[in-house]
């Protein structure tokens, strides 16, 4: 039997990031899949890591600080879904036009920096898809 630890870092948080898939709500789900793509829209998830150097309440400073509650998301820009994966961090995805992503890269840069490493993806919602893939499956 393996250890988390013997688990490589990436390994784990893609497999967190298929089970956190997994798990999300019905009505977080059916939201994403009415955007992201058809309607001139697209999703991404930003993966927002703790910087474990800093204590809970110096990264609130620092988000405090920098406005970063205050500037986003900016507007035109929709929250789907945010979650806490315990160890790592929060999980954000958000709807937005494309021409909206320059201003969420900069919310990031101006206010989340210091107090979260971050990474961003394209996303799309697969849920519907592996539904009817399951139900076409004897």
């Amino acid at each position: 039997m393996h250890s988390l630890r013997s688990i490589p870092p990436v390994s784990f948080v893609l497999a967190s990031l298929l089970a956190l898939t997994l798990a999300l709500p019905g009505h977080a789900q059916s939201a994403a899949a009415k955007g992201g793509g058809t309607d001139g829209t697209m999703l991404l998830t930003i993966f927002m890591k703790h910087d474990q150097g800093k204590t809970l309440e110096e990264i609130n400073a620092h988000l405090d600080r920098t406005g970063f509650r205050k500037s986003f998301p900016p507007a035109g820009v929709e929250v789907v879904s945010w979650y806490v994966m315990m160890g790592v961090g929060q999980v954000v995805t958000v709807r937005l036009p494309p021409e909206k992503l320059r201003e969420v890269n900069l919310a990031f840069e101006k206010g989340a920096w210091g107090a979260f490493r971050t990474e961003f993806y394209p996303t799309y919602d697969y849920r519907p898809i592996w539904e009817k893939t399951r139900s076409a499956t004897p």
